[in-house]
């Protein structure tokens, strides 16, 4: 592809280069060269379809979540019960050969990234977090209902440490940690949330 070309209908793959670029270097450290060259767009182009720098990451960000909650919610629809999900669930977040492995995920290193900023792009990561923990939420209640989670646990509670342990487990495969080292950290997680 041509750098600098027209948008020419095509802003969904666009945006598909803005989030790899985001989710490989973060918000501060992708610069608007990155941004340009990643979506082969001109400046103008970019600042049409998209608006700023900020207004990308917002709607990256956007995407993003929507995205992970529609495949997860597919994912749990397919799912013989909710802790086989959430076995499931962990046990990918734990495969060292996947593509995500070094990556991390967007929502979690966003949210670490721009950390307790009051700015509109460290509350969307926040939200966005928040909105992980919604869905391990009903996952958590769902699991409660089948009997698989215990019923005294604190569903909200039990949720928070899935959203948690889903953070640091990305964070250990971001870090290089091996096939032993992840399948270890599962293991724990799992009898936590029992």
């Amino acid at each position: 592809m041509t750098i600098g070309r027209p948008l020419q209908h095509q802003p969904e793959v666009a945006l598909k280069a803005a989030i790899q670029t985001f989710w490989r270097s973060g918000y501060y450290h992708t610069s608007m060269r990155d941004l340009l060259d990643a979506m082969a767009l001109s400046r103008s182009s970019l600042y049409q379809a998209f608006g700023n720098k900020e207004a990308l990451f917002l709607l990256a960000l956007k995407n993003y979540r929507e995205e992970l909650l529609a495949n997860l919610t597919e994912q749990l629809n397919a799912s013989p019960d909710a802790w086989s999900f959430v076995e499931q669930l962990l046990t990918s977040a734990a495969d060292t050969q996947s593509e995500q492995a070094s990556l991390g995920c967007l929502l979690f290193n966003s949210a670490t990234e721009l950390g307790g900023e009051d700015s509109l792009p460290a509350q969307t990561a926040r939200d966005s977090v928040a909105s992980i923990t919604a869905f391990f939420h009903d996952v958590i209640k769902r699991a409660q209902r089948e009997g698989s989670i215990a019923e005294a646990r604190d569903p909200q509670s039990a949720a928070q440490f899935l959203t948690l342990s889903m953070s640091g487990l990305r964070l250990l495969m971001k870090s290089g940690a091996s096939t032993q080292q992840a399948q270890d950290t599962v293991d724990y997680i799992l009898r936590g949330l029992r």
